[in-house]
């Protein structure tokens, strides 16, 4: 019987025409290039970004201030909105949503109701004397170094000094230089210390504030770039130069590698451009606009960009309480949808519904995010092809979930089959496609 086998066909001749030396020479002409975009451009740092910010006067600071806005939200909660189902029916959340959320959300401002604190010296400060806001500054260091010691501060800490224009300039680098003298004084700088420039207008006045810091640092023995800041655009001029520039990116440069993120500054902006009183809100057109290019400027660089605050407090009688509510909600469900994963809060009543938005945002989607993540891990196809990049938006939600408390790690493990390593890997690949 003759043998039907066909015989392996010959493996074809691959030509080229290149010469080597033309790779040689493209390597070298893009070296600069390339050593440019990793200076640049060299990704999300990793760390954790806090949900939001929230922002207390320095003369208000007390050692119970965490503590307090948990204690106000929890009560404001048992008395607007007893239970898991008014909560969801204020809000309009689906049934399946409203226990997890409500139970996650009661467990959170118990557990650690404020992510990441700012003392603010500037806008909300009322100090009237010099010797007060030394006073306050010296008290701000010492507070914020005991909440480190004893287990009791924000993950995230920190002050917000007057800004760089001349007529403060004095004492923003004297508040500056007070507070971080006391911190080290007490032992050190937390991890968890933020600082915010405030009314940035030019990139110089970025230049000047990496320079304080580095001053300091050169004055107590520190590492180079040991203190970061972060960056409020509250002004025009911050997002769009004289010669039609974004000054916002020349403000990442100006950092030296020490800016961590871009604040939109809501009221101060929108007065910027005349925007009236009743309009001046987080999703006005030059909000949107002015956090477009911020988000672009941004992108890739690490620095992380925060949406702004919301000005109508949830006070008062109930059904004011919940129309506050459900605009609060609203607003922050908006943000994350653009991707800004932070925002601040300005009164207590607002910790419920920041809790809600992001929980409900990270849980409402949970299974069909872990099974596309799962799929494009074992190549196993579905009814959606996804990228790389798309890969490493999926895990980079799930990992924010984690972070702030909506989701487990173990039922992203069950539901993905991939562990918190294996995510941070697809999150921030080393290489195209992944991990490796």
């Amino acid at each position: 019987m003759a043998d039907r086998r066909r015989a392996a066909p010959a493996r074809e001749r691959i030509a080229t025409s290149l010469p080597g030396a033309v790779g040689a020479e493209i390597e070298a002409l893009l070296a600069p290039v390339d050593a440019e975009l990793a200076r640049r451009y060299p990704g999300d740092p990793g760390t954790r970004q806090p949900v939001h910010t929230v922002y207390v006067p320095a003369d208000a600071f007390t050692a119970r201030t965490v503590r307090s806005w948990g204690d106000q939200a929890l009560a404001a909660l048992d008395e607007h909105a007893p239970d898991a189902a008014a909560f969801a029916a204020v809000l309009g959340l689906p049934d399946r949503l409203a226990e997890p959320v409500h139970t996650r959300m009661r467990a959170k401002l118990e557990r650690e109701p404020v992510e990441d604190l700012r003392i603010d010296f500037e806008d909300g400060y009322r100090g009237r004397t010099g010797a007060d806001h030394d006073a306050d500054a010296a008290r701000a260091a010492r507070l914020v170094a005991r909440a480190y010691e004893d287990g009791t501060a924000a993950p995230y800490m920190g002050i917000r000094p007057p800004c760089l224009e001349a007529a403060v300039r004095d004492r923003a680098i004297r508040t500056l230089d007070i507070f971080l003298t006391g911190l080290m004084a007490a032992g050190g700088l937390p991890d968890g210390l933020v600082l915010t420039l405030p009314k940035v207008s030019y990139a110089e006045q970025v230049t000047a504030f990496a320079r304080l810091l580095e001053a300091f640092e050169s004055a107590h023995g520190l590492a180079d770039g040991r203190i970061r800041f972060e960056i409020q655009i509250e002004t025009s001029q911050a997002v769009l130069a004289a010669d039609g520039t974004a000054t916002v990116a020349r403000m990442i440069d100006a950092a030296g590698g020490r800016a961590t993120g871009l604040h939109y500054g809501t009221f101060d902006y929108s007065a910027s451009l005349g925007v009236g009183a009743a309009h001046q809100a987080s999703d006005h057109p030059a909000a949107d606009h002015a956090k477009a290019v911020m988000q672009v400027a941004a992108a890739g660089t690490g620095v992380r960009v925060s949406d702004g605050s919301a000005q109508v407090l949830p006070v008062g009688p109930t059904t004011q309480v919940h129309d506050a509510w459900r605009l609060h909600y609203g607003l922050v469900r908006r943000a994350l949808a653009r991707a800004y994963y932070q925002g601040w809060d300005m009164h207590p009543g607002h910790l419920p519904t920041r809790c809600a938005a992001v929980f409900a945002f990270h849980r409402e989607d949970l299974e069909r995010t872990t099974g596309r993540l799962a799929a494009y891990a074992a190549r196993a196809g579905g009814d959606v092809l996804d990228e790389p990049a798309t890969a490493k938006a999926l895990s980079g939600q799930l990992l924010r979930g984690i972070d702030c408390g909506a989701l487990d790690t173990a039922e992203v493990t069950r539901l993905s089959g991939l562990t918190r390593a294996e995510l941070e890997g697809y999150a921030r690949p080393r290489g195209p496609g992944g991990p490796g």
